[in-house]
């Protein structure tokens, strides 16, 4: 019989105590039958435990009885979906491969099909290897199943079951007959195409489980950002959903993110798999970063932030030295940034002999008033100032930088110029044409920029960079945002909803940057050289 002491003992929420009116109720044999695969047959294949068995944390273990042990009226599992979203480096992607394993092995189901899904090959691959090393460790394991790595495939021949490897670049099969998905990093995800066309994969399945693993993303209108809204919603009570299980941890937006409660909370795992110090080195350092700050805080403490962050401390910018040592003669990189119809020409030059940048500007004469209207700043009293240049007419009249840039390769040591290829390909042969050779195409990737930003970042928070407090630069930097990836690589770009917001000073001189670090060291700065002389 069923005890309902059992039950109330896993009764933690306003939906369980729904839940098991409408018949649910709770399996202690069910919820520790895992534990046990887990405990017994699984083993890790890497790290300071490899070969050691896969004894689950406290949360861990919690967490599947939960998933596993529920049970609906008729006996099968209360829950279908599962959404668990968690920070980076608290075992998540071993916890899937044995999840994988478990559903293809232990779960009583014949003809299983088991797929782990991800936005890429790669990704997709990351839970098949780490499950596939298990096997090869686990005796248990290894003597029931074939292992056959070219398709990312695991058979099990005794029940005609099988588990293989999706992705959004190769998924076009059809039919597929789902009882277990493990879908990898949802945020992951460019489009919802894969989620829906897996979605009801296992409607055929008597209790098909489909189990998200992932941690915070940014983009709030994604498949994740849809199902961490509804995950939290159910867990809040404020759906009713008894087939959708809710594992939500992280802090809080207004949390004080420094704190080690906080860290704490949203990191089941610290101390166990994730070393105490270390995390509190990575707060020291995003400390000194807002760059750093917002991927802290989304792959630390699994807060969902905004893609892109303003990057530049101010406080450090205006810090910077106001000496200017004069630079006629010395050796420079230029970056030339010209500008669609609505932005601003920009030229930068580097000298990294003494850290300083040298920038100018221009925009059309006819619209001048109109922009400094729009954009909000005085467009016209920097050009009484000389620090902006108007060209007559509505368009920016190229000709203008041109011999900008002349004046400059004969006042300093220009050694070359990197240019954004987009509308500036006549201007460049022009440049050539009056007898400078090195006009260099820039492409405008995160990789190529990563090496320039990091530097440039690095000399306005040491204080070093000698930007001469040049006005327009200092609001093209208090208005620059950062977009970043998953490896920490980071490029310029304009703000949210920030048009009349300028950055165009900023990437010009990143490019001039990021020609002097190419000729400092040009088989390391990037992976692919990406600068391109033609």
């Amino acid at each position: 019989m069923r005890d309902p002491r059992v039950t109330a003992a896993w009764t933690k929420t306003e939906a369980d105590r729904k839940a098991v009116a409408r018949g649910c109720y709770f399996d202690p044999a069910a919820a520790w039958r895992v534990i046990k695969f887990f405990h017994v047959f699984l083993r890790h294949s890497t790290g300071r435990w490899a070969g050691d068995s896969f004894i689950l944390l406290p949360w861990q273990r919690r967490l599947l009885m939960e998933l596993f042990g529920w049970k609906r009226a008729d006996g099968t599992r209360r829950y279908r979906l599962a959404y668990i979203e968690i920070p980076k480096k608290n075992g998540k992607s071993t916890l899937s491969s044995g999840l994988a394993l478990y559903l293809l092995v232990a779960d009583g189901e014949a003809g299983a099909e088991v797929y782990s899904a991800a936005a890429d090959r790669d990704q997709a691959g990351i839970v098949y290897k780490a499950a596939a090393k298990m096997v090869r460790v686990s005796p248990a394991l290894r003597s029931r199943l074939n292992i056959i790595d070219s398709r990312k495939t695991l058979t099990y021949e005794e029940t005609g079951s099988f588990y293989r490897v999706l992705s959004s670049e190769a998924y076009t099969a059809e039919g597929i007959n789902i009882h277990g998905l493990i879908f990898d990093e949802l945020h992951a995800q460019p489009t919802r195409a894969l989620w829906d066309a897996l979605r009801y994969g296992g409607a055929a399945r008597s209790q098909p489980m489909l189990i998200s693993i992932t941690t915070a993303g940014y983009d709030r209108n994604s498949i994740c950002w849809e199902q961490h809204d509804y995950a939290c919603k159910v867990r809040d009570g404020i759906i009713e959903d008894d087939s959708f299980f809710a594992f939500v941890c992280g802090a809080k937006e207004d949390d004080d993110w420094t704190s080690p409660q906080v860290w704490r909370k949203a990191n089941p795992s610290l101390g166990s798999t994730i070393d105490f110090d270390s995390f509190a080195a990575d707060c020291n350092e995003a400390r000194q970063s807002p760059v750093k700050e917002n991927s802290f805080k989304r792959y630390r403490l699994n807060i969902w932030t905004a893609q892109e962050t303003l990057w530049i401390p101010m406080d450090k910018w205006r810090s910077c030295p106001k000496d200017a040592p004069d630079l006629k003669g010395c050796d420079a990189w230029g970056g030339l940034d010209l500008a669609s119809t609505i932005d601003i020409a920009a030229y930068a030059l580097y000298f990294p002999e003494h850290n300083a940048l040298l920038t100018w500007y221009w925009i059309p004469k006819d619209n001048a008033i109109e922009r400094e209207r729009r954009d909000r700043v005085p467009y016209t009293t920097w050009a009484a100032q000389r620090l902006i240049e108007l060209t007559p007419g509505s368009e920016i009249d190229f000709q203008y930088i041109r011999a900008c840039i002349k004046e400059t390769l004969d006042t300093y040591s220009v050694r070359s110029i990197q240019y954004d290829a987009w509308n500036a390909a006549d201007l460049a042969q022009q440049v050539r044409n009056d007898g400078f050779d090195e006009m260099i195409k820039f492409p405008q990737t995160i990789n190529n920029f990563t090496g320039p930003a990091k530097r440039f970042e690095a000399m306005v928070i040491n204080q070093t960079l000698r930007h001469g407090h040049n006005p327009i630069l200092t609001w093209m930097a208090s208005n620059v945002a950062v977009r970043t990836d998953p490896n920490g690589n980071i490029r310029p770009v304009k703000p949210p909803h920030g048009d009349y917001r300028k950055i165009d000073g900023i990437p010009a001189a990143l490019m001039a940057i990021g020609g002097a670090m190419v000729a400092e060291s040009p088989a390391s700065i990037y992976e692919t050289r990406g600068l391109e002389a033609v």
